[in-house]
């Protein structure tokens, strides 16, 4: 359970002077030798503070190891709207989750618990961030451009990525908890993974959830096409096979909406992406069909431009 790394890092969070630095004392306390980098970065609306974690496993490449590495991403425009709005907006979800799962793997790791593949958790924080305007709810904007941000949270030595994001703004998926998307990978939508499947009724102790993609969703901002959210956008700045979680609910919720998360749905997932990074880690998981992959290219080409803003 992960209720008490939520509740202590949502304390931090719901405050107009939360920052980067605030979320690094937090994770030092738990393991004062935890690898953690706070970036500010500028943009044309603002800053955010970039927080990077870097959890080594114990056969994880950081040590000289095979084991492959995850990357656990927080995906949001900002935590808080201020002035406009006044306390943690249902955007912030994302950041809750990705931080939750730093601090209990970080967590873990003092109690001598180590997953056997590298960790690698990013999010980014900003209490003021703009909100734009969008149908059929308003969405929080980002200060700084997505194609920064993409750059700073996503790392070569990624094997594979989990980018969790609320997705409540929509009609697509109408029930509370989480959902996850297809394994996205240079451009392809592929199948639904079995294996993230299998973990997601085990943790749940439901039936798994699945939203669905359209092309343009895994396309970068910068082309100015509809997206659903932001939650694919990593997978625009990797080769890595990408995996959208979703945290939904059964009504519409603006992203600039105070007092809609909920601490069983941010948990739920958070406590899967964990599971996952296990058994990942393990090699007992797999994204996707590498063969089949190689397959799908070798018949009908590359769709690496889809990881581009095409023409114009």
């Amino acid at each position: 359970m992960l209720i008490k790394q939520l509740i202590e890092l949502y304390d931090i969070l719901d405050s107009p002077a939360a920052s980067g630095e605030a979320v690094k004392e937090y994770l030092l306390g738990i393991k004062p030798d935890a690898d953690v980098e706070v970036k500010v970065i500028e943009g044309p609306k603002g800053h955010t503070d970039m927080v990077k974690i870097h959890i080594p496993g114990s056969e994880g490449k950081a040590s000289g190891g095979s084991a492959p590495t995850i990357g656990l991403l927080g995906r949001l425009g900002g935590i808080g709207a201020r002035p406009e709005i006044i306390g943690f907006v249902s955007d912030g979800d994302g950041a809750l989750c990705a931080l939750t799962c730093a601090a209990k793997l970080l967590d873990m790791q003092a109690k001598a618990d180590f997953l056997k593949g590298d960790v690698f958790v990013s999010t980014q924080i900003c209490p003021c961030a703009p909100t734009t305007p969008h149908k059929p709810v308003p969405f929080m904007n980002s200060p700084v451009e997505m194609a920064d941000v993409n750059r700073e949270e996503v790392e070569d030595s990624l094997d594979a990525i989990l980018t969790v994001d609320t997705t409540k703004g929509n009609r697509i998926i109408n029930k509370r908890g989480f959902a996850i998307s297809n394994t996205v990978k240079q451009g392809w939508i592929l199948p639904v993974a079995e294996d993230l499947l299998q973990v997601m009724q085990v943790t749940t102790g439901q039936l798994p959830a699945v939203f669905p993609l359209s092309m343009q969703d895994i396309t970068p901002y910068a082309n100015k096409l509809y997206h659903m959210n932001s939650i694919l956008q990593p997978s625009t700045a990797s080769a890595a096979p990408c995996v959208g979680i979703a945290i939904t609910a059964e009504t519409m919720v603006p992203g600039c909406a105070s007092g809609a998360s909920h601490f069983t749905d941010v948990e739920e997932a958070a406590r899967y992406m964990i599971e996952v990074a296990k058994e990942f880690g393990n090699g007992d998981l797999s994204f996707y069909d590498e063969e089949n992959f190689e397959e799908l290219v070798a018949r009908y080409g590359s769709m690496e431009k889809l990881q581009t803003v095409g023409e114009e």
